[in-house]
């Protein structure tokens, strides 16, 4: 069965939607440590928060949000989203210190959609084609998240770090653009009351031990993956002959391969048989890819760090698109909004506290013990999805 018309107007519009804000949020990740000399008040510390920011003011609207969206419509609350993250990019862009940065990264990720769009591509879709849907979603974010890595580097060299914040100005306004003119309705039955969230629907959810688990595994993988973009580049720096404006020789190669290399995982995944099993080789792939990092920065080995940085994005990648599919299958009936609000908060509540802890760990070491401290973090993690799984079987 294939999509309608409608439904594939309406999925690829809101996957643009959130690609665009993708590719704002993280333009600025591989390049903030390198400039953040050109801001004043920088500390390795105050440049990590930066980075995370965003995910902490994610975490606390993710499940507002996403209720609010239930109650007065899935469009009038993606568009308050974009408003607040264009504001958001305005305020960085015209910032002249590590805190207005701070302030406007916080404000970014105030505009908290993630749960919305979830959710409405529920509205929009058949049961039979959202699994379709949200493949479809994630190989968005994918794509973003890679496009802005590659392109921070490169567009930084012409229009500086307040100018990548302008480019995010614009993915909002386009973004705007596409909910209201490519993205259908939601059918009015979908605009429910409030009351309707009962205390006990939220227990539901809160207490379900797998849902706890897959929370846990996306606030593992993107606390791991700010953290790694505020040691990475300088030690990379400092170890090649590369400086701030090549950078992106290695981060375009490595990303593109990691893509080429997730997809075999990702086809045997769609085995539900073998899920379980690619899940745990991906995390693996992670903890494994921290120890190669950890002797790569203490060495200054460069075929290390690179090797290191593509097998972390394989793993990465196939976790990043995995764990949302797999959450909305364990979701309670009628709760689905709930679950992926949960997951959501974890995801950026996971970014936030990778930024800062990383910014401490980093401020008080060399950049390898960062490396090694998120081995251990993954390794935890992987402990955690093993044991739960022997008490299931």
């Amino acid at each position: 069965m294939k999509f309608t018309p409608s439904e594939r107007k309406s999925v690829l519009g809101l996957s643009g939607v959130v690609a665009l804000r993708m590719v704002g949020l993280f333009l600025v990740v591989p390049v903030l440590a390198l400039h953040a000399g050109e801001l004043a008040h920088s500390t390795p510390y105050l440049i990590g928060l930066a980075l995370g920011i965003y995910g902490l003011s994610q975490a606390i609207f993710q499940i507002p949000f996403g209720v609010a969206s239930d109650t007065w419509g899935r469009k009038r609350i993606l568009t308050l989203g974009l408003i607040i993250f264009a504001a958001g990019s305005v305020v960085a862009a015209e910032a002249d210190s590590i805190y207005g940065i701070v302030l406007g990264r916080a404000l970014q990720g105030g505009g908290a959609i993630a749960a919305v769009v979830l959710a409405f591509i529920g509205d929009l879709t058949k049961e039979s084609q959202r699994p379709k849907a949200m493949a479809i979603l994630g190989a968005s974010i994918g794509s973003a998240f890679t496009l802005a890595l590659m392109l921070g580097p490169v567009l930084v060299q012409w229009l500086g770090i307040r100018g990548l914040f302008w480019i995010s100005f614009a993915m909002a306004a386009i973004g705007l653009l596409l909910v209201w003119t490519v993205v259908d309705d939601e059918p009015t039955h979908q605009i429910r009351r409030a009351d309707r969230y009962t205390l006990a629907g939220f227990k539901r959810v809160f207490r379900n031990k797998n849902l706890i688990l897959l929370s846990s595994g996306t606030f593992t993988i993107h606390a791991v993956m700010t953290a790694i973009f505020l040691a990475y580049p300088l030690t990379l720096i400092e170890a090649s002959d590369l400086d701030a404006s090549t950078t992106w020789k290695v981060f375009v190669p490595v990303l593109l391969l990691s893509f080429v290399a997730m997809l075999p995982l990702i086809r045997i995944s769609s085995n539900a048989k073998h899920r379980n099993s690619v899940t745990i080789l991906a995390a693996s792939l992670l903890v494994i890819s921290q120890c190669i990092l950890f002797f790569g920065a203490s060495s200054l080995s460069f075929p290390l760090l690179v090797f290191g940085l593509w097998l972390y994005f394989v793993g990465f990648n196939v976790l990043e698109a995995m764990l949302p599919s797999i959450t909305i299958e364990n979701a309670p009936e009628g709760q689905r909004g709930t679950a992926m609000g949960m997951f959501s908060t974890s995801t950026f509540a996971g970014a936030f506290f990778g930024g800062v802890f990383g910014g401490i760990v980093y401020s008080y070491s060399e950049p390898s013990s960062v490396f090694l401290f998120l081995g251990v973090v993954l390794l935890l993690w992987i402990i955690s999805m093993l044991v739960r799984q022997s008490f299931r079987s």
